[in-house]
């Protein structure tokens, strides 16, 4: 066995020289991601602004559902997504099964709990604050809904940012419905988990390093969308 010195030479030159499937899938993996993680934030904005604005029957019960979803199993949620997808499927017929779009669906669900309930909790904290203002002008529920995700622009990144965090590092529901084929739905993860069985260090170092500077540019940008934010508050 090589040691590690000689494995890390290696990865770093796969890094380095671009290898064409290194980059094919860190490319297929971004895509997955960010598709996943902007249908989440259509879905999980509104819906956390509504929960976290608005007073109604059940509202408690609804916040323990959204809370208790953000630690949904992945693997749970790629074999539901499997089912469904399958031929035997309601959805079989689409035949979107081990392909890229079955991955995103499964992101999707995985992260559109954890963009709600943050979300949410933004929101609830800015319209108590706002509360008194709104009832004064009388402004009205889509108003508010729009105001409150407009002032909470910075802080809905940071719940944005966090999203991806937990979609880009995802296994095991994109394994299920992917299938990790190569140049189809081999992404980093899934490659690394391949790679590493098989005995191939060197490729999945190389993407260990990627997915952990992926981390750092994200963790970043967290940190610079909070400075921004409090320094547009002071002002």
């Amino acid at each position: 066995m090589e040691s590690f010195s000689a494995i890390m030479a290696e990865a770093l030159g796969l890094i380095l020289s671009g290898d064409p499937d290194v980059i094919e899938i860190i490319v297929l993996s971004l895509r997955v991601t960010l598709s996943a993680v902007a249908v989440a934030c259509l879905i999980g904005f509104p819906l956390g602004a509504t929960v976290g604005a608005f007073r109604f029957p059940l509202r408690a019960g609804v916040i323990v559902v959204m809370n208790t979803m953000m630690g949904l199993p992945p693997v749970v949620v790629g074999l539901l997504v499997y089912l469904m997808l399958s031929a035997a499927g309601p959805l079989g017929v689409l035949g979107l099964l081990y392909s890229p779009t079955a991955m995103v669906i499964a992101q999707t669900i995985l992260v559109t709990p954890i963009v709600a309930a943050l979300s949410r909790q933004v929101i609830e904290d800015l319209y108590n604050e706002y509360s008194e203002q709104f009832t004064s002008l009388g402004v009205g529920p889509l108003d508010r809904v729009l105001a409150l995700l407009w002032d909470a622009r910075y802080s809905l990144l940071t719940v944005a940012l966090a999203g991806f965090g937990r979609a880009v590092a995802e296994v095991g529901a994109v394994i299920i419905v992917g299938g990790n084929i190569n140049h189809v739905t081999r992404v980093m993860t899934t490659t690394i988990a391949l790679e590493t069985s098989k005995g191939n260090l060197q490729l999945a170092l190389a993407l260990g390093m990627i997915l952990l500077t992926i981390a750092v540019i994200v963790n970043g940008l967290l940190m610079a969308i909070r400075g921004t934010a409090a320094r547009a508050a002071y002002v």
